[in-house]
């Protein structure tokens, strides 16, 4: 079954709604520069709403180890996906910090940045199209060979998510902006697009 993830939930009714749904985990965002950030204090008041079988990813670009590590040992979240172009070196100073799953994310344009994901220090890769949360999506073609488990994102939507699954079989989908309505979360979509990657996982 593709794992699916939804990304940049800000809002209780967010909650609500991923908890109806249930994905396999929801993203919280900690990048101050993006429009979808929230606060530590709001994620851990959104995570007390979670359903205990959907996990909390934490999503951070450049930022410490240590503020990471705090984060996933307090329980606020329980993965990290790293995208701002971490080293391995990172990588280490965190699990040395944390045992909790990492995911890193890469911006695939060529064939070389495919080869960087695949020798990824974190426990799962995750392929955009830039820097997260665009709405555009790639050349999915890229990933022909890659054999590593990965999260696909970058402009997937309830209208093309099926045949990004079909053409990839990715180990997970990854949406955001493709479940919006003017810069929030709108259940509807929320709702299409899990129901069009579970019905192309039924056939």
């Amino acid at each position: 079954m593709t794992k699916i993830k939804l990304c940049g939930l800000s809002r209780p009714e967010d909650i609500e709604a991923a908890n109806a749904l249930a994905p396999a985990c929801i993203g919280f965002v900690f990048a101050k520069k993006s429009r979808r950030y929230i606060s530590p204090e709001k994620a851990g008041c959104l995570k007390q709403m979670l359903s205990a079988n959907i996990q909390a990813v934490g999503v951070f670009v450049q930022e410490k180890p240590e503020v990471i590590a705090a984060l996933l040992n307090a329980g606020i979240i329980d993965a990290a996906q790293l995208h701002g172009g971490e080293s391995d070196d990172f990588i280490r100073q965190l699990r040395a910090l944390s045992q909790k799953p990492l995911l890193q994310a890469f911006s695939i344009k060529t064939p070389s940045d495919v080869d960087a994901a695949r020798e990824s220090l974190a426990d799962l890769i995750l392929l955009d199209s830039g820097t997260g949360g665009t709405g555009t999506a790639f050349d999915w073609r890229l990933l022909e060979n890659i054999r590593r488990p990965y999260f696909l994102a970058g402009g997937l939507t309830p209208q093309n998510v099926g045949d990004a699954i079909r053409l990839c079989r990715p180990y997970g989908v990854d949406v955001s902006s493709g479940v919006e309505t003017n810069g929030k979360k709108d259940i509807q979509k929320m709702a299409a697009f899990t129901a069009a990657v579970r019905k192309e996982d039924r056939l």
